[in-house]
């Protein structure tokens, strides 16, 4: 429930029931929001109990109005103290350079209407000069308890705002300095028709501005208004760096058979492979490519382990994989090496064809001068040094890997290299072997 106050300059929200289960933030512009506080929080462990507080609900009413948001947060020995979050009004003439863009995108009202925060509205206005969305530093913290960094409450606020902000995006403009009202009268006051045409649509849209700003867009009113709609952006960037997974500390104790560590785990790697796509689908020339192949199971449980930080994960997937643990410990050496061709090299012991064999022997014979060639003794893909601990393995490119026998097995020991003195030189220090 929402009371307004004020000629809307002030809205408050109800106290939300506490959160059983799943992230605060559902819509991207609400992770944004948490981003912002969770990437300039100088102390993480304060983030963490001001998650755990309005879990519990222990978030009074929000009060929003613009530049600032304030609640009542309770400790766990019921002690309230009064959280404030200051966020930077927008000045007027950004709000002319918003208003003025928002005119000539019929279908960034239109979502806007719909409860939506589509992400081109913040790409224009960024275009613009306007941020919409806060960003590093640009959160604010006032506590009560004498905190001058985001404590725990005023954490907590952040994250009941950020719940808010799914249900209504207005609340984020109200916070940069205009209400909802406001916001609708100003765009149906400066509402003209853009060079491109489009009078009868765009008359449509104002209509709906003027007679209801809770109903929506009639769908056959936005298909309408097409006519006015820019044409496709660019693809966007590709990011410096992965998304963060939502994290899933929480007091509540996870249901039999539940590892959050591990869905933690599981859900930053997604985000690793994710941003790996991306990067190809972004690449020149990425539409004229073969799709390549899924890995095999046993390949993506190698992977999935390269990644796993610490040794609990990575002993349960060599627990799974039919390696076992070593074994595991090896494949996952051959993966950071060469990914799937070194892991290749590691388990496939094949027949080298005569020409291929040809070629490998006078790579072999041209190597070393002559007196400083070690004893090599071959068998199918494997080139054996005489008497030694090192090997060279020999890969269906015709390249060439270091192996050393370890407590009785051969493992990896480097990358593989197009001639074999420089793969032999990583494992064996060079000719003298």
């Amino acid at each position: 429930m929402t009371e307004r106050t004020g000629h809307d300059e002030e809205r408050t929200f109800a106290a939300l029931a506490p959160v059983r289960g799943g992230g605060f933030a559902r819509t991207w512009w609400g992770r944004a929001w948490l981003k912002a506080l969770e990437d300039a929080a100088l102390d993480g462990q304060q983030v963490k109990v001001g998650r755990r507080l309005a879990r519990a609900g222990a978030v009074g009413a929000v009060s929003v109005r613009p530049g600032r948001v304030t609640a009542v947060v309770q400790d766990r020995d019921g002690t309230g103290h009064r959280a404030d979050v200051l966020l930077q009004e927008l000045s007027g003439e950004h709000w002319d350079r918003l208003l003025d863009m928002a005119v000539e995108r019929a279908g960034h009202v239109a979502a806007l209407l719909d409860r939506e925060m589509p992400p081109h509205l913040v790409e224009d206005a960024a275009t613009a000069g306007v941020e919409l969305l806060p960003g590093l530093g640009d959160l604010e913290a006032e506590c009560d308890c004498g905190a001058w960094d985001h404590c725990g409450h005023t954490a907590a606020l952040c994250y009941q705002v950020a719940r808010l902000l799914d249900q209504d995006p207005f609340v984020l403009l109200l916070m940069r300095g205009r209400t909802e009202r406001a916001l609708l009268d100003e765009l149906h006051v400066r509402g003209t028709v853009s060079a491109a045409g489009g009078e009868e649509a765009m008359n449509d849209l104002r209509s709906s501005l003027a007679d209801s700003h809770r109903d929506g867009v009639d769908a056959a009113e936005a298909f309408a208004a097409g006519e006015v709609l820019p044409p496709l952006p660019e693809p966007p960037p590709l990011p410096m760096e992965p998304g963060l997974p939502p994290s899933l500390d929480a007091e509540t104790t996870p249901a039999p058979g539940l590892d959050p560590t591990a869905l933690e785990f599981l859900a930053a790697q997604t985000a690793l492979e994710a941003h790996r796509l991306l990067a190809e689908a972004l690449h020149p020339g990425h539409e004229q490519q073969p799709l390549g192949d899924e890995l095999p199971f046993h390949q993506d449980v190698v992977r999935l382990a390269a990644g796993a930080p610490g040794t609990s994960i990575a002993e349960r997937l060599g627990d799974g994989s039919g390696r076992g643990r070593e074994g595991l410990a090896l494949a996952v050496r051959a993966w950071r090496y060469g990914g799937a061709a070194g892991l290749a090299v590691l388990d496939e012991e094949w027949h080298v064809p005569a020409e291929s064999l040809a070629r490998a022997r006078a790579a072999v014979e041209t190597a070393w001068e002559e007196g400083e060639r070690p004893s090599l003794r071959s068998a199918h893909n494997r080139w054996t040094v005489v008497g030694g601990s090192a090997q060279l393995r020999l890969g269906r490119d015709g390249r060439w890997w270091p192996y050393r026998k370890e407590r009785g097995r051969w493992a990896p020991a480097g990358p593989a290299a197009h001639d074999p003195a420089t793969a032999l030189a990583a494992v064996a220090g060079g000719p003298d072997i």
